[in-house]
């Protein structure tokens, strides 16, 4: 693999993981990184911006946080610093060519009706093919200037929580263009930098539509530079599971959800007649366990009419859950932060219009839409070929097809690092890093295109089954375990990673479980 040409898009914490084991194995990739610094994410978010996963469970198997953090959730400084200490331990910051977005990318070489009719992935089911196909990237530096670069692979790690925005659509009138205030998403809003956006909300009027993560620590910081002066307004649509941390009762809902016992109560992927049987036998405790840490979390939730018509269990499902911004429920009852539930908003001269019962008014000076981020269309918008773009992320009855949530069974020479969503994105990311490494370095073939397609089919149905409308986001968080042990399997290492029955049945796995993962060739 040392001569292999190896180009990876994004710097952020997939793209620096599958960077680390590249070199391992004697491969020199090149790192292309749209922004001037590394950390993806998290190198542009609002400063009470924190970890939404304990420390524990985010970090890299081999390289543990310093000593001197000590928080259970460190904040976005301590993140980007982690992700620089490790770029640095492992070489990773020389393959980095910051300032180049990659904005266009074409198969060359072998034509698209004969990649249509393989069989077999890349024509023979290997990381780099017959050797006759390559990918031809344009890459433009900050300045402008296009270069054509070649690659023998590709792995896109451009992951889903920015560049794309969702913006919500109105009727003809009804939209941003009728106000006469400011509107912006919070991918712009994280852009300015604390000092410029702490500027521009100063004394006004804000109004921020969502209520997940971006939406939060957006209105958290409003209220802290504006207080009740001029407190800042959430439209919420949907009511999600905000929770203070992961303890219900004194007992870490780890234990309830995310641990092989919790798995044994649900259908997952591939599963035989027997643990099918046992899943559906056990639906009831599964009931039971969301309802006992629901009924803890609820309780600051129900004095502002804020729990959420879904369970617990299906917003860990759908990896919908956020961590509650340092004093939230205490700005509730203040009043710098101010709650207004509706399905659907407009916008009029003076602010939004929504619809509680009856219309009423907000008036507004500014808005930002905390409404995430087309994450699908980024991988969509890479490719020039309107075949590739045509079938890169399925249609919106399916999920992206992606197997093994790598690899796209009709694209070649190509994998997908970072997009569908776990327990731990971090910790995801890097033992998709070690699988893809092995299997670049010839550790294993894939399976047919047929068999591929069929595995994408089995996750899709899982994904449908419990993340209902929320099914593309692609979340494995409540069976992380089994999505590891097949990674495992194929690399030809024991998925049992834990010593005792008790212990592997009952423990949470996490990163130290794969410190010692040594793959094995076929």
């Amino acid at each position: 693999m040392e001569k292999k040409r190896v180009v990876i898009i994004g710097a952020g914490v997939s793209g620096l993981a599958v960077c680390k084991h590249l070199l391992e194995r004697g491969c020199q990739p090149v790192v292309f990184e749209a922004g001037s610094a590394l950390g993806g994410v998290w190198a542009r978010v609002p400063d009470c911006t924190e970890l939404q996963t304990p420390r524990p469970m985010y970090q890299y198997s081999d390289f543990p946080w310093p000593e001197s953090v000590t928080q259970v959730f460190p904040d976005h400084r301590q993140v980007v610093a982690y992700l620089e200490a490790y770029a640095r331990h492992f070489g990773v910051l020389g393959c980095i060519r910051f300032g180049h977005r990659v904005v266009g990318m074409e198969y060359d070489g072998v034509a698209e009706e004969a990649v249509a009719a393989w069989g077999e992935w890349a024509g023979n089911g290997q990381a780099f093919g017959s050797g006759d196909g390559e990918w031809r990237l344009s890459v433009a530096d900050a300045e402008g200037h296009v270069e054509m670069h070649t690659a023998d692979f590709v792995v896109l790690c451009i992951g889903r929580f920015s560049g794309v925005p969702s913006i919500p659509t109105f009727p003809a009138g009804k939209g941003p263009e009728a106000f006469d205030g400011q509107v912006i998403h919070s991918m712009e809003y994280a852009k300015m930098g604390t000092t410029k956006a702490k500027e521009m909300i100063r004394g006004k009027r804000v109004t921020v539509v969502g209520y997940l993560k971006s939406a939060l620590d957006i209105a958290a910081e409003c209220a802290e530079v504006n207080g009740i002066a001029h407190p800042c307004t959430m439209v919420v649509r949907t009511k999600h599971w905000i929770i203070p941390d992961y303890f219900a009762w004194g007992v870490h809902i780890s234990k309830l959800y995310l641990n092989r016992f919790s798995e044994l109560l649900i259908h997952k992927p591939g599963e035989g007649f027997l643990l099918s049987l046992l899943a559906t036998l056990l639906t009831p405790l599964r009931w039971a366990f969301s309802k006992f840490a629901e009924s803890y979390y609820s309780i600051p939730m129900k004095k502002f009419d804020m729990v959420p018509d879904h369970s617990l269990f299906d917003a860990l499902a759908a990896c919908l859950i956020a961590i509650t911004p340092k004093d939230h429920y205490k700005r509730l009852e203040e009043g710098s932060i101010v709650l207004k539930k509706s399905k659907t908003f407009s916008f009029c001269k003076e602010g939004v219009i929504v619809r509680e019962g009856e219309s009423s008014l907000i008036k507004s000076d500014i808005v930002i839409f905390g409404t995430g981020f087309k994450g699908d269309e980024k991988i969509k918008d890479i490719f020039t070929s309107e075949y590739f773009r045509s079938i890169a992320v399925g249609s919106t009855s399916t999920t992206v097809p992606l197997y093994r949530e790598c690899i796209h069974p009709k694209i070649p020479q190509l994998a997908v690092i970072g997009y569908s969503e776990s327990i731990s994105n971090l910790y995801t990311s890097e033992i998709r890093a070690k699988w893809l490494a092995h299997f670049m370095d010839g550790g294993f073939t894939l399976p047919n295109i047929t068999a591929m397609q069929k595995d994408v089919i089995e996750w899709e149905k899982y994904m449908k089954r419990y993340s209902g409308r929320y099914f593309r986001r692609s979340g494995i968080a409540i069976i992380h375990t089994w999505y590891n042990d097949q990674l495992c399997r194929d690399m030809g290492c024991n998925p049992r990673r834990k010593k005792g029955f008790f212990k592997e049945l009952f423990e949470v796995y996490g990163p130290g479980d794969y410190v010692d993962l040594r793959p094995k060739k076929e």
